[in-house]
């Protein structure tokens, strides 16, 4: 793998990993907040998503983000392991769920559940402080919910003397804000979510009146719900290589260049999911293959390129027409597909076409989706930068996928939606 070199080099720091809780605060000093570990100043190069811990350290990074407890033995013993912390989500019930915070019985069992997780994990000296719920105002109309989160907020205080506390928002807005500040007094950092919006977050932090420390606990790619969407409601993503663009030029604009309160971030996601692709939002694919993201993770975290760099894709057609434009093909005709990908170290690509049908199964907030099943004979076997493509005989949305693969465990990928429609 391309990253055991580095791995190599980082190695020693994790050789004498410390037993017991390690005292994590928030001290605000000379006009800046900054998070403290064991008594040294500790700024996050985080990852959400506990795959491939070891390249996290290998590439500069410092810690993990998980949201919630279902894996924290196996994700605090890698992290120890690996000289990483962890944010540790706990996976706190929410409104568009089902759940209701005017029911007491329902807050008070919950609480009681969350404590006994926190008593469970609070010494494990991987540990760097506690997020309270995810996106807890997605879909959500009862503000008695930061109420809730000032009541675990609070007992995470009397059991664990040695973390802060922070509740993480789909991005940042006032009413949220001034619900935090008002019923919220326990809770130590606000954690945001943002994608497009990360280069604008100093600024609406300031906007909003929060004057406490901050984390940008998720940012990624421009977000499906920000993204142009096709005449069938299909959106449209965005390359591996103009992901990368975004991810440096977004970071670099913003928590990058604030010193006073954002105490780090962590980038989504480090590993692979289906959200309403395959590749989305996973700055990997499915078989652990690193995308252009990667090498821009690693250039901002550690102020080095890898030694081998992934694949960059320029450009991407069908019918001779790109992603952003509304495709239209007709049943069974065949049609060309084109993709132009360079490799900055001259290494021999190998393509991977996939034709999938467009995803049916879509939810909201990052929930568990389904992935839709390849369609298999409508792409020549071996396909190399230039194929054709096979209509589908049945009316309908699609996507057809390119991988081009650089043998160094680098990938670049691409997908356009198209839709059959009958002539």
């Amino acid at each position: 793998m391309k990253y055991f070199l580095f791995f190599l080099l980082v190695l020693p720091a994790v050789v004498g990993a410390q037993t017991g809780p390690v005292k994590v605060e928030v001290r605000q000093a000379n006009g800046r907040y900054e998070l403290l570990r064991a008594g040294q100043p500790y700024f996050i190069n985080g990852a959400g998503g506990g795959q491939f811990p070891e390249r996290i350290k290998a590439y500069g990074g410092n810690s993990v983000r998980t949201w919630g407890t279902g894996d924290a033995p196996k994700v605090l013993a890698e992290a120890n392991r690996h000289g990483l912390t962890v944010m540790l989500g706990l996976d706190v019930a929410r409104e568009r769920h089902g759940f209701d915070y005017n029911n007491p019985q329902a807050v008070a069992a919950q609480l009681w559940q969350l404590r006994a997780e926190v008593l469970k994990y609070k010494d494990d000296p991987a540990v760097l402080f506690w997020g309270i719920g995810n996106e807890l105002n997605l879909e959500y109309a009862n503000p008695n919910v930061w109420d809730a989160v000032q009541q675990i907020a609070r007992m995470i205080h009397e059991v664990d003397p040695n973390h802060p506390t922070s509740t993480v928002l789909a991005g940042l807005n006032q009413k949220e804000v001034d619900y935090i500040k008002a019923r919220c007094p326990a809770v130590d950092i606000l954690s945001i979510n943002t994608y497009a919006g990360l280069a604008a977050i100093p600024q609406q932090v300031r906007a909003t009146g929060w004057t406490g420390p901050y984390v940008v606990a998720e940012w990624g790619p421009t977000g499906h719900w920000e993204s142009p969407v096709t005449p069938w409601k299909a959106s449209v993503e965005e390359t591996s290589s103009q992901k990368a663009a975004v991810y440096q030029s977004r970071y670099e604009a913003s928590v990058a260049r604030d010193k006073t309160q954002c105490l780090g971030t962590y980038v989504f996601l480090w590993g692979q999911k289906q959200e309403r692709t395959p590749t989305w939002y996973g700055i990997f694919t499915e078989d652990g293959k690193e995308s252009e993201v990667v090498d821009v993770m690693q250039y901002l975290w550690s102020g080095q390129w890898p030694q081998n760099r992934a694949p960059h894709l320029a450009a991407f057609l069908l019918a001779g027409q790109p992603a952003t434009a509304t495709v239209y093909l007709h049943p069974g005709q065949r049609y060309p597909a084109a993709v132009t990908v360079t490799d900055p170290d001259r290494d021999p690509l190998t393509y991977r076409w996939e034709l999938l049908p467009e995803s049916t199964d879509l939810k909201s907030g990052g929930d568990r989706e389904s992935r839709p099943a390849a369609i298999p004979g409508l792409l020549p076997a071996a396909a190399r930068a230039q194929t054709t493509l096979q209509a589908p005989t049945r009316e309908g949305a699609y996507r057809l996928f390119v991988y081009a693969y650089d043998g160094h465990d680098n990938v670049a990928t691409a997908n356009i939606p198209f839709y059959v429609k009958p002539k």
